[in-house]
């Protein structure tokens, strides 16, 4: 009973970092502006994010080809 108990306790602690682990940060959805209504691939997105243009992305912006992977439309 005694290891049964523990083990318990041992798998909630467990799920319960991993779901905190994956809630991490919450990735902004793609505005519903004019600007980026047009948006339909990766490569829309460098027009404007790329390095040396109007919004670039931060140097510590995971995989930046993937656009659409994180980011939705509303």
């Amino acid at each position: 009973m005694k290891n049964t108990i523990g083990f318990t306790v041992f798998v909630l602690v467990v799920l319960l970092f991993l779901f905190f682990l994956s809630s991490g940060k919450k990735v902004p959805n793609i505005p519903s502006d004019a600007l980026h209504s047009v948006i339909t691939t990766d490569a829309s997105c460098a027009a404007c994010h790329g390095p040396g243009k109007q919004a670039p992305l931060k140097p510590t912006h995971p995989p930046k080809e993937q656009c659409l992977v994180c980011h939705k439309a509303k």
